[in-house]
């Protein structure tokens, strides 16, 4: 799949995500990338073949104290590594279906969830 059909389904997965995390949602930018760079790869101590299919970075909701904000702050980012998506799929439906599913993931760090939360709150977002 090319890099704009790729990008167009995550846009649909983000406006199918569950309406109270959209709402609530802000100041993320989601980048889609072939493969996890060298430097992430390194940061997060997996190989030069990671299967790592998405990231979060930047400051979880929970963790932001009263001061945050009070100057302008880069976005935080959500990282989707299209190659490593497309590895785990056999067609364009489990592409779509597998986007959401990492991307819903990922937001669920945005919130402060730990994988744990994450796995449990997902029994309930259905992609609609």
């Amino acid at each position: 799949m090319d890099r704009q059909q790729f990008e167009n389904i995550v846009e649909e997965a983000f406006q199918h995500l569950p309406p109270l995390f959209k709402k609530n949602i802000e100041n993320v930018e989601i980048v889609v990338e072939d493969f996890p760079s060298p430097d992430i790869n390194r940061k997060m101590n997996t190989g030069a073949e990671s299967m790592l299919l998405g990231l979060y970075q930047g400051v979880p909701l929970t963790h932001r104290g009263t001061g945050y904000g009070m100057v302008p702050v880069l976005p935080d980012r959500i990282f989707l590594f299209q190659r490593n998506i497309e590895q785990f799929c056999r067609n364009d439906d489990e592409v779509r279906f597998k986007i959401y599913e990492v991307l819903c993931h990922e937001i669920g760090h945005y919130f402060g969830m730990n994988e744990n939360q994450i796995r449990s709150a997902m029994k309930d977002w259905k992609y609609t």
